[in-house]
């Protein structure tokens, strides 16, 4: 009986130091958890102008509208391609947001595109409507060119853009 009585104290006291032990992982882990993560927004730092300052660095200017563009275009190349109608409706629409969001960071380019958000975006747009490859296959290329003809403008004739030539989304029909 005494050798059961003192199993009996062991389990207890394993199953105490087996919830002790648990108990105390679980909290230095939650502990270093929130120590080692900042307070949300704790790196804008400054007067309220100068945090504003630091959070408009952050959009930068026209390159991350054109980043975003340069992936709309090749979205919008394989939706023709695919003849997946919609999904090239919706890119025309998020290449137009994309410049437009960058016109509000940077309005000295708006006079370069100008020309191609009142022209060739709804000359594309026309093309799609007409759910045709080879009416697209037109539409496209008369985009490209005015994306050049943009560029140009800017004094950015490097930026070349041309058809891809490899699908990097999953995205198909």
């Amino acid at each position: 009986m005494d050798l059961l009585y003192q199993i009996c104290r062991m389990k207890k006291y394993t199953g105490f130091l087996l919830y002790t032990f648990v108990f105390a992982v679980f909290f230095i882990a939650s502990g270093c958890r929130e120590k080692s993560q900042p307070e949300q927004g704790a790196w804008i730092k400054g007067s309220e102008r100068e945090k504003i300052k630091k959070i408009e660095k952050q959009f930068r200017g026209f390159d991350h509208a054109m980043v975003e563009t340069g992936y709309r275009y090749q979205e919008l190349y394989w939706a023709g391609q695919d003849e997946n109608w919609e999904y090239a409706d919706y890119q025309i629409e998020k290449i137009r947001v994309a410049i437009e969001n960058g016109l509000e960071r940077r309005p000295k380019r708006a006079k370069s595109a100008e020309h191609f958000l009142s022209f060739a975006l709804p000359e594309m747009q026309k093309s799609v409507s007409e759910r045709d490859t080879a009416v697209f296959k037109r539409g496209f290329e008369m985009l490209t060119t005015q994306c050049n003809n943009c560029h140009a403008k800017e004094k950015m004739p490097f930026f070349s853009v041309k058809p891809p030539n490899k699908r990097q989304s999953p995205i198909q029909k």
